[in-house]
């Protein structure tokens, strides 16, 4: 299978190319790796979504994959999602995309920019029906993840205030700097693709004390390893 592998940080994957086989530096951006029969490219566009969704859209338009993998650490809204726990993210969106009309916020669909079902979207939401393809769908590594919706923001949130609006408007599992631009760019080359997240804190006023950062790393590394090793039993 030929892989591109998308993490923010080269920090939160080191675990896990550390036991790769090196296959050559391409640019700044992207490096290449064997394992087992697989040829995977790993990107690190940066942090948040713009260079994300430049970087991930530039490497599709040069390359031919199998499968795309996007891994990084998330906080969580749920109580019920352990720290530590891996996640797939099913479901994705951008909740700050639109514009404030005094205390209410208008969404970019409800303000009629953008058609809420206009592909990549469904309903507004970017919506991973990849799950479906015989090779995640087969997987039983990918399988056993719990499912999550996601949001994608430009700020991590740590005020009660906005924590609770995106409690009510949204009611997501989970939130990432990257994720939905991903999405974006794998639904709209039509790319098998899968999004994990390792659970680092729980989404409250800032407080790094209470976070697991090297448990998060440590299980999503591990995780990562595990789903790309188990594809040898499905392909």
């Amino acid at each position: 299978m030929r892989i591109l592998l998308v993490a923010a940080t080269v920090f939160e994957i080191r675990p896990f190319l550390d036991k790769l086989t090196p296959a050559g530096i391409q640019n700044a951006n992207l490096s290449r790796y064997q394992l087992h029969d697989h040829h995977i490219d790993v990107l690190i566009p940066g942090v948040g979504m713009v260079p994300t969704a430049y970087y991930t859209g530039l490497q599709l338009a040069k390359e031919h994959y199998d499968l795309a993998i996007n891994a990084g650490i998330a906080g969580t809204y749920q109580k019920s999602l352990s720290l530590g726990s891996v996640v797939n993210v099913v479901e994705d969106c951008v909740p700050e995309l639109g514009a404030e009309n005094g205390e209410q916020f208008i969404s970019v669909f409800e303000l009629g920019l953008t058609d809420p079902d206009c592909p990549p979207y469904k309903g507004g939401k970017l919506v991973n029906d990849f799950q479906n393809d015989p090779m995640l769908n087969n997987n039983l590594t990918v399988g056993k993840l719990p499912k999550a919706r996601a949001i994608t923001s430009n700020t991590v949130h740590g005020n009660a205030e906005s924590i609770a609006q995106i409690r009510k408007n949204e009611n997501p599992d989970v939130e990432s700097m990257e994720g939905a631009a991903f999405f974006f760019a794998c639904f709209s080359e039509q790319l098998p693709c899968l999004q994990i997240r390792s659970i680092s804190n729980f989404v409250e006023e800032r407080d790094k004390s209470r976070w697991n950062l090297e448990l998060a790393l440590k299980n999503l590394n591990r995780m990562l390893y595990a789903i790309l090793s188990s594809f040898r039993e499905t392909d």
